[in-house]
């Protein structure tokens, strides 16, 4: 990636359903100043993903881009889909233009999800071939799984930038996943009390997000 004419354009994935995806993606969306896409939403209660990213943060129309896809049922989209009677074509899920501001794309649960019965979350990031930002949980359980979600993001030679830790600070868990999992944590985002945007602001400056996402723009392999 060239720094100095291409915007960042990251996809944020999780370890596991709710993991606090859509709470990182705000996060990042508002720390670079990004555009939001979640190409399929499975669960349209209150709105979905994409609504509750537009009310923590006040976000303008032309910040954010519908989905490709969404279903009513917060289940699998694969199954949402045949509910509905509908068909998922994955050609149809193209990275959307973002002009010169970065894209923040928040997929629909972990990497092995299926999109299709023949499709999963993890073939369209290969298509896409853009960098992760990988949120995982930071106490217990999260070795396991997001080391196995390295593995699988490798297997594919899909760049992971980094992860964010999601939940109440943990002693040990953020060492050993840079020691085992070979990618740095770019951040630990403990649970903010009151949920806001200037609480997330504030996390933001406080672990210095925006100069680690300039150095990470910056390294030769982008």
């Amino acid at each position: 990636m060239n720094p100095r004419s291409d915007p960042l354009r990251l996809v944020v994935c999780g370890t596991d359903t709710d993991v606090g995806k859509t709470v990182v993606s705000a996060w990042l969306v508002q720390g670079l100043e990004a555009m939001y896409w979640k190409p399929v939403q499975s669960g349209l209660e209150g709105g979905g993903d994409r609504q509750r990213v537009i009310d923590l943060l006040q976000l303008p129309e032309h910040r954010w881009i519908p989905e490709t896809y969404a279903f009513q049922a917060a289940v699998s989209p694969h199954w949402a889909a045949e509910l509905e009677n509908r068909v998922l074509e994955p050609r149809r899920l193209q990275l959307p233009p973002s002009g010169t501001s970065p894209l923040v794309v928040e997929t629909a649960g972990g990497l092995h999800v299926p999109l299709t019965r023949t499709w999963r979350q993890i073939d369209q990031l290969q298509r896409w071939n853009l960098p992760v930002v990988l949120v995982c949980r930071s106490g217990l359980g999260t070795l396991n799984h997001t080391l196995l979600s390295l593995e699988a993001l490798a297997s594919r030679g899909i760049p992971v930038l980094g992860l964010i830790l999601n939940g109440p600070l943990h002693a040990d868990n953020p060492r050993t996943l840079e020691d085992l999992g070979g990618v740095p944590v770019l951040a630990e985002l403990p649970p903010l009390d009151p949920l806001s945007a200037a609480t997330l602001s504030a996390a933001w400056q406080k672990q210095k997000l925006g100069l680690k996402f300039r150095a990470l723009m910056h390294r030769p392999d982008h």
